[in-house]
């Protein structure tokens, strides 16, 4: 059989068996066309057959992945749209979850104001002047239960950007779902759980490495038993891009964490099989348009031979690299503001042109302040626009076959694995990490980026080209200054009313097993039904273990 015979046959074992699957999940439409009324093709293929196409790029929803994780993508469903939202007190939250929803919103996303990220309660003094700043402050399950006020968790799905106590606010959103009589096992969502990254970009760490992968994996090992559906981490590449890290540094760094984390899992016994396929990934989308889009296809070829070829997974969904993208905060700018609606639109599009499965995208005041609910709003019509008036989700991988897109996807794969290499010969991420690595690229590419700017060589508009002299002021969301008050009288409500003997016994119970090698999920989550907050929880873990002082 020759080449092209032997191509023309896996073709139609994908039609067919893509065919069989649509009969099951119908596509947005029977047919599609362009506005001159011109069909558009599910798929589009190379008219002459390249010895290493199969290789290379497949078919979508086949290994390597390249062209995409689904044999339709966004012919069937578009992406979720889950907008990154948070600020002042749960109850605040809450109205801007309802409006966003309301708005066609399709996914959840929760920001965490910093006391609760590096889990102290509202009222301590390590708190002051942060409470509800830069997310919502949650003290204890009953704030969580505000949050998730009237939004049945068993239909939507959430993302939660929390990292050192993750373990915690996944508990907590358990215990909510309890208390609406949904099952852990019908939950949806993902929880960052990204601690490496911290170390590298963020800071947002409370314990050592070492307990803090014990965390991580625990969480793997319970919800695949009890939260299946749940994504357990989501290694994020975005603040490693939000420090001044290039595209390829972003890719790379993110693969050698992950590397990390599956290699933690297997040493603690768990199968690969087991936890991979809830394996997620997080991804910055920068100005450069092509280069990003070239990005997220070289990123599911890696993670696809990573998982195969390295590690012997054999189930299809643990080849799969699934993503959310949110657009580069980074890149946006207060000069200007109106200007990052465009910005935000172009990353957005090579988002969705490199297949990601959720994606938020930035609102135009963000470099000034929290988004006001207007600019809320622009900001998730953007996505609607691109999703229901483009028409680029009318076909699969529509770029793929592009010489530049294939060459630029082919040229990021080496570079990334040029790191991979690096970081292997310093002994892995965490030993890279110890040693500084990452963080010396990083800053050297932030550097260089920053003189490039300088110098006039890249041109940002509106910041150091095509100045205007008086620019007038936006309106600026404001979080209410009194609110750290609130809080500490609602905590001191709270510990008034609580069963105080059933806290003390959760976080004696708590100490026990986290001096041994119980897994810690079931403990927290009795710790957060007996309503004991983060900071006591986090405090029990910090006498144990210890915190990280970088």
């Amino acid at each position: 059989m020759s080449k092209e015979e032997e191509f023309r046959k896996l073709y139609e074992q994908w039609r067919r068996k893509t065919e069989e699957l649509i009969a099951k999940f119908p596509e947005r439409k029977e047919v599609f066309v362009t506005s001159s009324g011109i069909p558009v093709e599910r798929l589009y293929l190379p008219e002459q057959l390249d010895d290493q196409y199969m290789e290379r790029l497949g078919f979508p929803g086949q290994y390597p992945f390249t062209r995409g994780i689904h044999p339709t993508m966004y012919r069937a469903r578009q992406w979720t749209m889950r907008q990154y939202a948070g600020f002042g007190s749960a109850e605040e939250t809450n109205k801007r979850f309802h409006y966003l929803l309301r708005q066609g919103q399709t996914g959840l996303s929760v920001a965490f104001d910093l006391p609760t990220q590096i889990g102290y309660d509202s009222d301590d003094p390590m708190a002051r002047g942060e409470v509800g700043k830069v997310g919502v402050a949650i003290d204890s399950l009953e704030d969580m239960e505000t949050l998730f006020e009237g939004i049945p968790l068993d239909q939507v799905s959430t993302s939660m950007t929390i990292n050192a106590p993750a373990a915690i606010l996944l508990a907590m959103y358990i215990a909510v779902a309890e208390k609406q009589g949904v099952p852990a096992e019908k939950l949806s969502g993902t929880i960052q759980n990204d601690i490496l990254k911290e170390y590298i970009a963020r800071g947002t760490y409370i314990f050592p490495p070492q307990p803090s992968m014990r965390l991580i994996t625990d969480i793997f090992a319970y919800c695949s038993r009890h939260v299946p559906k749940w994504n357990t981490i989501s290694i994020s590449g975005y603040h490693i891009r939000e420090a001044g890290a290039t595209a390829v540094q972003e890719l790379a760094f993110m693969m050698a964490n992950a590397i990390s984390y599956v290699e933690a899992a297997l040493e603690a016994g768990l199968e690969i099989d087991q936890f991979a396929p809830r394996l997620a990934f997080f991804f910055n989308a920068h100005n450069n348009f092509f280069e990003e889009i070239a990005k997220f296809r070289a990123a599911r070829r890696i993670w696809a031979k990573l998982m195969k070829e390295r590690f012997g997974a054999k189930k299809e969904k643990s080849w799969m690299l699934r993503f959310h993208t949110q657009t580069g905060g980074s890149t946006l700018t207060a000069q200007q503001p109106d200007n990052n609606i465009v910005r935000v639109t172009i990353q957005a599009l090579s988002a969705v042109l490199g297949g990601t499965q959720s994606l938020h995208t930035n609102s135009k005041d963000e470099a000034l302040a929290l988004p006001t609910e207007e600019s809320a709003r622009i900001a998730l019509r953007t996505q609607q626009i691109i999703a229901y008036e483009s028409g680029v989700g009318d076909t699969v991988d529509p770029l793929g076959g592009s010489y530049y897109v294939e060459a630029l996807t082919d040229k990021i794969e080496q570079e990334v694995y040029r790191y991979l290499d690096k970081i292997e010969q310093l002994g892995g991420a965490v030993k890279a990490i110890e040693q500084g690595y990452m963080q010396r690229e990083i800053h050297k590419a932030a550097y260089e980026a920053q003189q490039r700017i300088e110098s006039g060589e890249d041109i940002i508009v509106g910041l150091n080209k095509f100045q205007i002299d008086d620019e007038p002021q936006p309106e600026i969301l404001r979080v209410d200054p009194k609110l750290g008050e609130k809080q500490k009288e609602k905590l001191n409500h709270l510990r008034a009313r609580r069963d105080s003997a059933k806290v003390e016994q959760a976080l004696s119970r708590l100490r026990a097993a986290a001096r041994g090698t119980e897994n810690l999920m079931p403990p927290i989550l009795d710790a957060v039904r007996a309503y004991a907050t983060i900071g006591e929880i986090c405090n029990v873990l910090r006498e144990e273990f210890g915190e990280y002082r970088g």
